[in-house]
């Protein structure tokens, strides 16, 4: 019986399954962090305003008003 293969392996299906697997787990592992060059979403204006609110630099009546006109808006 004459073996097509004769011990050896398709190698460059083996390449791509290295590749992909590669990328799974840079995906995996690199996502999660900041990438440089990597679009980050845009806070919302209730976001900014949650945030200054929580950093005390806006009084609470301050943060009602202006929630209640966002809200509003």
């Amino acid at each position: 019986m004459l073996h097509f293969y004769q011990g050896y392996h398709f190698w460059g299906m083996h390449l791509i399954w290295w590749f992909l697997w590669c990328i799974v787990l840079i995906w995996i592992f690199a996502i999660p962090y900041d990438l440089p060059g990597q679009r980050k979403r845009k806070d919302s204006p209730m976001d900014i305003l949650k945030r200054r609110f929580a950093s005390g630099e806006i009084t609470k009546e301050d943060y009602r008003e202006k929630k209640k006109i966002l809200k509003d808006g």
